[in-house]
């Protein structure tokens, strides 16, 4: 994995991305870091424990589309392409290929679901009230 990450300001400059509360943006930057080079992360609950984030901060990524989410509880970062570009001497290929393979990008380079029937979604507990 890179020791180095870029994050694109047309992204975290965004009001979309700065109607976050602060934890939610902080865990945004976590994940980046962390993730291969196709922004896979294969451990994001540890990254949140690790910032002291909770299941809220995630499922905000999630619902403002920041993250995809798979069932096999691998995330990855959906501007990752906007934000990175990886030398093809320095590319790493990701060893998540079913998640991988599940996805496209649109006209801007973000990541989008290819298809409808995989099962995505943060799996967190849901508190009411």
């Amino acid at each position: 994995m890179a020791e180095r990450r870029m994050f694109a300001k047309s992204i975290i400059d965004s009001d979309l991305f700065l109607d976050m509360p602060i934890s939610s943006q902080c865990l945004y930057f976590h994940l980046g870091i962390r993730a291969d080079d196709d922004g896979f992360v294969n451990n994001p609950k540890k990254i949140a424990k690790m910032i002291n984030a909770n299941d809220d901060d995630m499922r905000i990524l999630f619902a403002k589309k920041f993250i995809i989410t798979f069932a096999s509880g691998v995330i990855v970062i959906s501007h990752w392409r906007v934000h990175n570009y990886i030398q093809k001497d320095r590319y790493k290929p990701t060893t998540f290929h079913q998640e991988k393979a599940v996805l496209g990008t649109d006209t801007n380079n973000v990541y989008t679901l290819d298809t409808e029937c995989v099962q995505v979604g943060y799996a967190g507990k849901v508190r009411l009230g």
